[in-house]
């Protein structure tokens, strides 16, 4: 039995099915393998290209102390995980929906093609072995069509379920790092603030202590200066 021999057994319905599995087949084909290859390559620069981001944040956050600081920078990694897991989920409904309904689609294609063959013999009136097994038999290529649609799609959507795990555990491992070289440079920057705090405030009890004991000096020296004047006009009157 041949292609052509089964299609003239075929209606309008049947053959509408066959030109969806067909369809389905060549999307979920185009699908898995450009979503496998976005799925890799997302997987080898997610790392690199969130502590980008990250690092393009620093300069904004010079001024921000140790909480804002943090949370900024949380905030700003459950973004870009939330940009990759959604890009890294793309493509996969349609693999999904291509493994589960292929099968069903082909059964159906088999059952109306029973229906048909065996309405055929009906209205012809013979029922003999070799007048049933021939249409019966080429109908039940649509189950077979069924399960070759359906299985490259489940491969297909299983290959990128795990790579894309893979990329999200890059993604929240490097996440896990960035955040604590984050806290560690809110700790820094918060010493770094103290410190000229505290020298400020040195600076400025040192300046108090320093002012009072030169007002004194000059008074001292104003004193001393008018007493000579005044025993040297004594001294001049005697």
């Amino acid at each position: 039995m041949d292609f052509a021999s089964y299609w003239q057994y075929s209606d309008m319905v049947t053959r509408t099915l066959f030109f969806l599995l067909l369809a389905l087949s060549v999307l979920s084909w185009v699908t898995g393998i450009i979503r496998i290859i976005q799925s890799r390559k997302l997987a080898g620069t997610v790392a690199n290209d969130l502590s980008q981001q990250i690092q393009n944040k620093r300069s904004e956050l010079q001024t921000a102390d140790a909480a804002n600081h943090r949370l900024v920078v949380e905030q700003a990694l459950l973004k870009h995980i939330g940009r990759y897991r959604f890009a890294s989920e793309r493509g996969l409904p349609i693999l999904g929906t291509t493994a589960a309904i292929a099968p069903f689609i082909g059964l159906f294609g088999t059952v109306w093609g029973i229906f048909h063959a065996l309405h055929n013999i009906g209205t012809t009136g013979q029922a003999g072995l070799a007048q049933v097994a021939g249409p019966v038999g080429e109908a039940l290529i649509m189950t077979g069509l069924g399960i070759a649609v359906a299985i490259p799609a489940v491969v297909f959507y299983n290959l990128a379920i795990r790579i894309n795990r893979r990329v999200m555990y890059y993604a929240n491992d490097k996440a896990h790092d960035l955040l604590a070289q984050s806290a560690q440079f809110s700790v820094g920057q918060s010493l770094a603030s103290d410190a000229v705090a505290t020298k400020q405030t040195s600076i400025k009890r040192d300046t108090s202590i320093i002012q009072p004991k030169e007002k004194e000096g000059h008074e001292k020296k104003g004193h001393e200066k008018k007493s000579y004047q005044n025993s040297v006009t004594s001294q001049s009157k005697a």
